[in-house]
């Protein structure tokens, strides 16, 4: 186990940014990972349907002989975690939109969270408010559209940034010093949401928490690879191969090769 890699999956392409951070705490790891792209994005689907989703491919991830299970997915972890949890015999890791960190970093007691519809109607999402948010001001706004835009590779289109302008300028506007990218997706938009933001708000997103955690894990269970090992890297999509091709290549700055998802 400790040569198999780690398995990350997502609705699409967001959960590449949690794989950035992967690769950058430990590169050491293989890493193989699935884009859910025929069915993204999550965030506009029942929630019974991105659980089924979400263990159909953790499974296929096992079989592939994953010894770690990173779901990339704030959606996907509101849906799925407590399921493959309680299902799979290798850890899962999962996420979430970083309340805490946020709280603990505003100075205007404002903080502004953009979520997926689903993750904003989640139980997890309430739970996180009630338990990090009642000394501070959270307003969480439904951000939909930006999802596609990156799927696309769509990083700075005009309508893309109209989105943006529309989602962000009402936290801007309420004294929100901290926004929280509730979307592993959204991290991509970083640069956007910043420069429309300014240099006094602060962008929290988890993904380097997310690594952390693993890399944690891993040595608990006695599972990490050894320093120096080599390490590689495997990708599927239920969507079209070619095209997530280009999309995951200009995400990640580097040709990647993406198999179709036999599922």
């Amino acid at each position: 186990m400790i040569s198999g890699p780690v398995g990350i999956f997502d609705s699409g392409v967001g959960g590449l940014s949690v794989l950035r951070d992967v690769r950058t705490a430990l590169p050491a790891e293989s890493i193989q990972y699935v884009a859910d792209s025929v069915h993204a994005p999550w965030g506009d689907k029942p929630v019974e349907y991105v659980r089924r989703r979400g263990l159909e491919i953790a499974d296929f991830l096992v079989d592939q002989g994953a010894k770690a299970i990173v779901i990339g997915s704030n959606t996907g972890t509101a849906a799925s975690a407590e399921a493959l949890r309680a299902k799979l015999k290798v850890p899962v890791v999962a996420m979430e939109p970083g309340i805490k960190p946020a709280a603990a970093a505003t100075q205007s007691g404002v903080v502004g969270v953009i979520v997926t519809a689903a993750m904003s109607a989640s139980d997890r999402m309430a739970s996180l408010l009630d338990r990090f948010g009642r000394n501070v001001r959270v307003i969480s706004v439904p951000a939909p559209g930006l999802v596609e835009h990156v799927e696309a590779a769509d990083l700075d289109g005009p309508e893309l940034r109209g989105l943006v302008e529309r989602y962000i300028r009402p936290l801007l506007d309420e004294g929100a010093d901290t926004i929280v990218l509730g979307s592993t997706h959204y991290v991509f938009l970083r640069a956007m949401i910043a420069e429309i933001a300014g240099a006094g708000v602060t962008l929290v997103d988890t993904g380097a928490a997310v690594a952390r955690q693993l890399q944690r894990v891993l040595e608990e269970r006695n599972l990490a690879a050894p320093e120096g090992a080599d390490s590689a890297e495997r990708f599927w999509t239920s969507g079209d191969p070619g095209a997530s091709e280009r999309v995951m290549s200009a995400l990640l700055g580097r040709r990647v090769r993406v198999e179709k998802l036999p599922l």
